[in-house]
């Protein structure tokens, strides 16, 4: 671990990088032209005491699920990522199924849109960031851990997970979520993450193994859902997605199919934060 480095490193990228960039607030009596260091730890969900000793060299080796979190909040690109991780005396995130940060390039337009509920997702469901307008509408998707934090293992092992949808769609969900990783399944056969995934679901639940054995592919780049939300009712969206040329990671953006939903979402703005049952 290189402690100076490593905190010069944090310093300058806090400094440079505007509060408005991260969708705070720049405030009349700001005096520092970057994030307050309270900032970063509220963005990274760590404590201002941690973040102050990163910075002055006097803290322990930071852990890999601690520098994601930094990479996140400071909006590092990949190579300022590795970097970081480098500094910190850990190998980079590997560039392959098992990587869990979310793209720099993902994360700029994450932020910028304001008001619409997106999501950076892996492309075995795993969320990787949400945004302001996506916490509100269907709650916080980035905590799960283990198996858990995959949205198909999720809809096929927790029936509180369908639920969140209206009856007639949820068959056609279903299939879909199969069809997306089968097509997943294709391209990355040998993936021990993919492999054990499918293992589980195969073991644990009844109705993947029916779908799965029809072997339907189906790459979802766009369709319509409904999400029953438990303050507003439900909220009819049309799901829109940019994937990288990896096709690692998607940018899901949910935008309102009608006026009905436009006010829903209108209404959870004014409402606030709310949790949602399980899962989208």
């Amino acid at each position: 671990m290189q402690s100076d480095e490593l905190a010069d490193f944090l310093r300058r990228r806090r400094e440079a990088i505007r509060p408005a960039e991260v969708g705070l607030a720049e405030g009349p009596r700001r005096r520092t032209a970057g994030l307050r260091r309270e900032e970063v730890a509220m963005l990274a969900g760590m404590s201002s005491d941690y973040v102050v000793r990163l910075e002055q060299g006097r803290s322990s080796q930071p852990s890999t699920q601690m520098l994601a979190a930094l990479s996140r909040a400071l909006r590092l690109s990949d190579d300022e990522r590795d970097h970081l991780f480098h500094l910190a005396g850990h190998q980079p995130v590997p560039a392959d199924g098992t990587a869990r940060l979310a793209r720099a390039g993902l994360l700029r337009m994450l932020d910028l849109l304001v008001g619409t509920p997106a999501l950076v997702v892996s492309d075995l469901g795993e969320t990787l960031a949400q945004n302001r307008a996506a916490l509100l509408l269907v709650g916080e998707q980035t905590a799960y851990t283990g198996d858990r934090r995959f949205h198909v293992y999720r809809w096929f092992t927790d029936p509180r997970v369908p639920e969140n949808h209206p009856p007639e769609e949820r068959a056609h969900l279903a299939r879909a979520i199969v069809s997306d990783l089968r097509a997943v399944a294709g391209r990355r056969h040998d993936d021990p993450t993919l492999v054990r995934l499918i293992a589980a679901l195969t073991a644990e639940s009844e109705g993947f193994r029916t779908l799965w054995a029809e072997h339907e592919v189906g790459v979802r780049r766009a369709d319509r859902k409904t999400f029953v939300h438990p303050r507003v009712g439900p909220v009819q969206m049309n799901c829109e997605t940019l994937v990288t040329p990896d096709q690692r990671q998607l940018l899901l953006v949910l935008t309102p199919a009608d006026a009905a939903a436009r006010e829903r979402l209108d209404l959870l703005n004014v409402i606030g934060l709310q949790a949602f049952p399980a899962g989208v």
